[in-house]
């Protein structure tokens, strides 16, 4: 089975034929598919569309890109919506949180200030309720790591990772797993594709980040991202890509697609245990 560990479902890009998107993506033989909130507003929407998609599940968080325009607030709507949620078994994790110290504005001091205050009060909720994350990683591993250090957060996954050997073995450590996706399909990401291939395969996860980052196929090389800083620099990503980011994957590998597929999605129920809920309804 494939699993997308992170696909965003739920925006707009998806409006015109959303059901037409998971229907490819069924085909394809992507059995599971993540819809993680990236703000207040889309707490509900994602766990509506998450029990409407075969496999689907969903998580609950407010992303960085969106902290500037949040308030203390949706932190405590985040708290009561988790609750609500821990009794839904399509809920796996709190996400998508984290830093982006890419995106020039969010490096201001002040914005950093902004970022670090809701990760941190969100990893606090993860810790409470013993969930795990998904973190948006951007030029920002070693102070996710930091935060990390100082709680006990039950592991998750660090999406579209593209730090170094030494940092990511110190998120495995913590118990996360790598997400893998189309980033690592271009040749020149010649450090993601190293990750990909030395890093032990039950370190690993697949996704897509549809509608971003698409593929090889899909897009032009990334650089460090689109100047928008949304990670979107070609065609429309969508979960159905999933299939050929796996054999990819597989190929850098040197093994059977079919080892690759049951070990990451074996990864993905281990970082996010309530996914095997999802998965059986």
């Amino acid at each position: 089975m494939l699993i997308d560990t992170h696909c965003h479902l739920d925006a707009s890009e998806f409006d015109v034929d959303r059901d037409a998107v998971v229907q490819r993506a069924v085909r394809a033989g992507v059995g599971g598919m993540v819809i993680p909130a990236v703000q207040q507003s889309a707490f509900k929407a994602v766990a509506q569309l998450a029990a409407q998609i075969p496999g689907g599940a969903y998580a609950l968080g407010i992303h960085p890109l969106y902290v500037l325009q949040a308030r203390d607030s949706d932190l405590d709507d985040l708290e009561r919506a988790v609750q609500v949620a821990l009794l839904d078994p399509r809920f796996v994790a709190i996400g998508e949180i984290g830093l982006d110290f890419f995106v020039p504005e969010l490096c201001e001091p002040k914005a950093r200030h902004i970022q670090e205050h809701f990760y941190q009060a969100q990893l606090d909720i993860a810790q409470r309720h013993n969930l795990p994350v998904i973190l948006h990683v951007r030029r920002s591993q070693d102070a996710l790591l930091k935060a990390l250090r100082r709680r006990a957060v039950c592991g998750g996954i660090a999406h579209a990772f593209n730090g170094s050997l030494q940092q990511a073995t110190q998120f495995v450590d913590k118990g996360f797993a790598l997400g893998m996706g189309g980033a690592m399909t271009f040749p020149r990401a010649l450090q993601i594709r190293r990750l990909a291939t030395s890093m032990p395969l039950d370190a690993l996860v697949l996704e897509t980040d549809a509608p971003d980052i698409p593929p090889a196929w899909l897009g032009r090389d990334p650089g460090h991202g689109s100047p928008d800083g949304s990670g979107r620099f070609g065609r429309r990503n969508e979960p159905a890509e999933l299939a050929r980011i796996a054999l990819q994957l597989a190929q850098l590998r040197s093994i059977d697609i079919e080892v690759l597929s049951e070990a990451t999605a074996a990864s993905a129920q281990r970082v996010l245990p309530r996914l095997a809920a999802s998965l059986s309804s």
